[in-house]
């Protein structure tokens, strides 16, 4: 993927050290639901390190999501300009400009009907920081918080994603991106609510469930942000994005974790799941295209 010259967002906060850190975010607590599980403040993203994946499950948490304590505002790091950290190097760039991209196509989209679409920020990191949702740290991957509709990215994860997922590519990395993205779309459309109001008295199963809907919506979300994009689209990187997906799904990361399969457990779909949702979104290039995952919510 390519985007050349393009502008980079002007949404982006850069944080030189952490005043968060000390927690894998596998477990607990809250809510708010996303590429990440919890009830009352939730966090949405792709965990980076395989390893703590398998600590997770052995420790009874949810290795794809995280939930913490809630609104403590972020404290401590030094906040720095998002026009020269952007270009601060390639992947960071590459990031800004992603960011930068989904601004103006869910602009675009809510604008054709009848809405005003307020982009997220984004807070790059190192190592560690607080969020909105609680201290964030670099084992728990890329994730969303609703409560200040920010993006949470550790620097060194798209290493993580290349080398430990073996899910290399600039259009991989967009994907993450997108992905929190389709989240914040979501929050704004009040898709997020629906779903913690649905999962209120029901069994554990039963909102694992929907929270795989949820995350599923979002990959969908991000096929709809590329199919817009599809100009700056290079050969192979739907492939990489397939890769991803098929990475991160449930079942594959189980594997990698305890050696086995739990369906009933999962919060985020399979790898056959996640990679249907991407490409269903990218031929039907429209929200219309996602909207069956909500169906009956």
């Amino acid at each position: 993927m390519r985007f050349g010259g393009r502008r980079t967002s002007d949404n982006v906060e850069f944080r030189d050290e952490g005043s968060g850190g000390g927690r894998f975010g596998f477990g607990g607590g809250g809510g708010g639901g996303g590429m990440l599980l919890g009830l009352v403040f939730s966090r949405f993203g792709i965990v980076g390190v395989v390893v703590l994946v398998g600590l997770g499950f052995l420790l009874g948490g949810d290795p794809l999501g995280l939930s913490g304590g809630g609104g403590q505002p972020a404290i401590g790091p030094t906040r720095q300009s998002a026009t020269r950290n952007c270009q601060s190097e390639p992947s960071i760039t590459f990031a800004c400009q992603t960011l930068a991209s989904t601004e103006e196509q869910w602009a675009a989209l809510f604008q054709a009907s009848g809405q005003r679409y307020a982009a997220p920020r984004m807070v790059v990191y190192m190592s560690g920081t607080d969020s909105g949702c609680g201290a964030a740290d670099s084992a728990m991957g890329p994730f969303y918080c609703p409560s200040d509709r920010s993006i949470y990215l550790d620097v060194a994860f798209f290493r993580e994603l290349a080398q430990r997922f073996a899910a290399p590519g600039d259009f991989a990395q967009a994907y993450v991106i997108a992905h929190e993205v389709g989240h914040h779309v979501q929050t704004l459309l009040g898709i997020s609510d629906r779903i913690e109001r649905a999962k209120s008295g029901v069994s554990e199963t039963a909102a694992n469930a929907l929270q795989v809907r949820m995350e599923l919506q979002a990959d969908c979300l991000a096929g709809v942000w590329a199919s817009r994009e599809q100009g700056a689209m290079e050969p192979g990187d739907l492939e990489e994005g397939m890769t991803a997906a098929a990475a991160i799904g449930d079942d594959t990361i189980q594997r990698a974790g305890r050696g086995v399969v739990v369906p009933e457990s999962f919060t985020h779909g399979s790898a056959a799941q996640r990679q249907e949702a991407l490409m269903r979104g990218y031929r039907g290039g429209t929200l219309a295209a996602c909207e069956s995952y909500m169906r009956g919510i």
